[in-house]
């Protein structure tokens, strides 16, 4: 895995929180069609989370090791 600094992980961030908004909007304009295609829902969907999962682990590297 590559070395980010935190300036680097906060701009992808950005970029990643841009993007999942931007599928929300997506998606919701999608349902809402008359002409539903379940597959491309689902093919959103997974990326959103995809998405989300990458924004988490992102995050986690902002985030100090405590020692409990």
């Amino acid at each position: 895995m590559e070395s980010l600094t935190q300036s680097q992980i906060r701009q992808r961030l950005k970029s990643l929180r841009s993007e999942h908004q931007k599928l929300d909007i997506l998606i919701a304009q999608e349902m809402s069609s008359s002409s539903l295609d379940q597959i491309r829902v689902c093919r959103l969907k997974k990326h959103k989370l995809a998405i989300k999962d990458e924004i988490t682990r992102l995050e986690n590297m902002l985030l100090p090791d405590i020692i409990a």
